[in-house]
């Protein structure tokens, strides 16, 4: 009876340490998916980021062990819809202020992680050499999304061209938010990626960099060139709950790597971007 008792006791203890084993291994995997994958999903909108990540960072990434898909969006206001899904992990093409503005406009959680080379604002013409052809009557070309347009129109009270109103809110910002200063100007409103194309019908157009850089013209060609705050500084965004992954800290010292800084500098047509902060420390 002693012995049979010896045996059970023995096979029940086997039987638990291989259950504890089992739980081990799945959490050992469980935790691998969450904070160690090596599949990843980035996201871009229009602009020169996603040629910037093609050339650069995907070879540092894939050095490490990751397999990375690249999704491209025709349009920018696809993205974040995307992050929020969990369609991709990343994307690269928004600045703080708008990433704020959609986290509260869709529910979604999103953080920026890194700072990218990013494109500056400016005041482009093929009509005009000069700024001080203004008047009233001018017409001048603003991006018709809120942020970008906010960031247009103070690029133009800066010049005194216009005034923006107290209190006026970036989430929500339009085109009632300015009123006149020195000149009555006649604002036209576009699709960001359209005032390229449509300035032989205006005036002035403010265009963000990026569409001028992915042209292959240069942004120190500007008549005026913003002198870009923080906020609306291109990030590298991904899901607060992404955050601490070892995936996304890879991307992140990717971005702020001797290796990308190294391509960034070497190339003229990224010559007038804001270059990350954290490249000081290279």
């Amino acid at each position: 009876m002693k012995k049979a008792m010896s045996l059970f006791l023995i096979g029940f203890v086997l039987v638990l340490t291989a259950c504890g084993a089992n739980n081990a291994a799945d959490n050992s995997k469980a935790g691998a998916a969450e904070g160690e994958k090596k599949e990843i999903v980035v996201g871009f909108g229009v602009g020169t980021y996603e040629e910037q990540f093609r050339q650069a960072i995907l070879p540092i990434l894939e050095k490490q062990g990751y397999k990375v898909d690249i999704k491209t969006f025709s349009q920018n206001m696809q993205v974040n819809p995307a992050m929020k899904e969990g369609t991709i992990d990343a994307s690269i093409f928004q600045s703080t202020a708008y990433m704020e503005a959609i986290n509260g406009e869709i529910g979604a959680d999103m953080v920026g992680i890194a700072y990218v080379p990013g494109a500056p604002q400016g005041i482009y013409s093929v009509k005009h050499t000069t700024l001080d052809d203004v008047k009233d009557g001018t017409t001048v070309a603003v991006p018709n999304d809120p942020v970008n347009q906010e960031r247009a129109l103070r690029i133009l009270e800066e010049l005194g061209w216009v005034k923006i109103k107290e209190g006026s809110n970036l989430a929500d910002f339009n085109i009632n938010n300015m009123e006149p200063d020195k000149y009555k100007i006649d604002i036209k409103i576009l699709d960001p990626a359209q005032i390229m194309v449509s300035l032989q019908d205006v005036d002035y157009g403010v265009i963000n960099g990026n569409y001028i850089a992915s042209a292959g013209k240069k942004i120190t060609d500007a008549l005026k060139i913003e002198n870009t705050p923080m906020q609306h500084r291109i990030i590298v965004s991904v899901n607060r709950k992404d955050e601490n992954t070892q995936w996304a800290k890879d991307l992140k010292a990717a971005y702020e790597s001797k290796e990308f800084e190294e391509y960034i500098t070497g190339l003229e047509k990224y010559d007038g971007f804001i270059l990350p902060e954290a490249w000081k420390n290279n």
